[in-house]
């Protein structure tokens, strides 16, 4: 079976690094893992210094809270299937055909909203369940299974608008879903917080969460202690299908337009967040949390630029950059910590080895 990633390639394994004894060693230790969340917690100060009229305000948040929402879903979206080792690039593509599907129900067809909601989520669980099959009957990797099969998804998107706006008259309640306001904050930020509380207790507290990080880790391993990988990793594209659709939905309820121009510049930023959240909280891991730190880390980084008066292609090239020393980190931190296991494998197995004995002659 093809893997694209490994979900716990990085991942300490405490039997082996031992105890961490001094405060040097607790220091060295919890860099790697919350580096990233002082980094963005800097970053926010330095903004904040440097820009205290515009960065350091509620409207910012709220602005950030409500641009991001969207791109945040899509990146725990994206997450789910890499804790099985997979890729799914249909995050990204899905989105353009399922807003414009969430408007065109109800302004083409006349379809209540909740119906139209309904249908635009079974749709994008079923394109799912079509990658699981691709990736795990057909046995294409998933990077170009996805791939694939999101060109297709953008294709019929662009044929059923015409490659022009769909508008219309929507009602109140769909426009309410991402348009409405709870403590204050825009509530689309408590939908990923809702959405990522969710995942974190399914991966991190249950059978199943556990099963998930045996494939990514090692499906052979998996396999050969009674998890099924094909239900698994099927299950896991259903549900970033479903969780892809959702965003869509929201996306729309945002814009009130359907337009096949808007959806691939979330795609980046998704898989972004969700690679170099591998790098931070569970270093190595894919994990909830470091996830929505990789997103945090993004949306601040590319607001405050943007206030500096940044270039229109200022965010595509953070993006990129971000992606890029995102994996290289990972690649990195991988070949530390094999050299170090390593290291205590041989120490190991040489301190349990039986010390010659040298026998002592006896004299009659």
């Amino acid at each position: 079976m093809t893997a694209s990633i490994r979900s716990t390639a990085l991942e300490p394994d405490p039997s082996l690094d031992g105890e961490a004894l001094t405060l040097p060693q607790r220091l060295a230790r919890a860099i790697p893992a919350y580096g990233l969340v002082g980094l963005t917690l800097l970053l926010a100060l330095l903004f904040s210094l440097l820009l205290p009229d515009t960065f350091p305000t509620l409207f910012n948040l709220r602005a950030i809270l409500s641009d991001k929402s969207v791109i945040a879903l899509l990146a725990l979206a994206a997450t789910i299937p890499m804790i099985t080792g997979k890729i799914d690039l249909t995050v990204g593509y899905g989105i353009v055909l399922w807003h414009i599907l969430a408007i065109s129900l109800q302004t083409k067809f006349g379809l209540p909203w909740p119906l139209a909601v309904l249908i635009v989520l079974a749709c994008a669980a079923l394109f799912g369940m079509l990658n699981g099959l691709l990736v795990e009957l057909a046995q294409i990797d998933s990077f170009i299974a996805t791939l694939g099969t999101g060109t297709v998804l953008y294709a019929v998107a662009m044929w059923h608008s015409g490659g022009r706006q769909v508008v219309g008259e929507l009602p109140d309640g769909f426009v309410g879903l991402a348009g409405s306001d709870l403590l204050g904050l825009p509530v689309g930020a408590f939908y990923v917080l809702a959405v990522a509380v969710a995942m974190w207790l399914v991966t991190e507290f249950t059978p199943l969460g556990r099963a998930l990080y045996v494939i990514g880790a090692n499906p052979k391993a998996a396999e050969l202690n009674g998890i099924s990988v094909r239900r698994h990793v099927m299950g896991a594209f259903v549900a970033s299908g479903l969780l892809s659709g959702f965003a869509g939905v929201l996306l729309a309820s945002r814009l009130q337009i359907g337009q096949a121009s808007v959806g691939l510049e979330f795609l980046l930023p998704a898989l972004v967040g969700a690679f170099l959240g591998s790098t931070t909280i569970r270093p190595g891991r894919v994990n909830v949390w470091g996830t929505l730190v990789g997103v945090a880390i993004l949306a601040i980084g590319i607001s405050g630029i943007q206030q500096f008066g940044g270039a229109f292609y200022v965010e595509p090239l953070f993006n990129g950059l971000t992606l890029l020393v995102s994996i290289g980190i990972a690649g990195w931190a991988q070949q530390r910590r094999n050299a170090s296991v390593k290291r205590r494998i041989a120490a190991r197995q040489l301190a349990d080895a039986p010390s010659p004995t040298h026998p002592q002659e006896t004299h009659a």
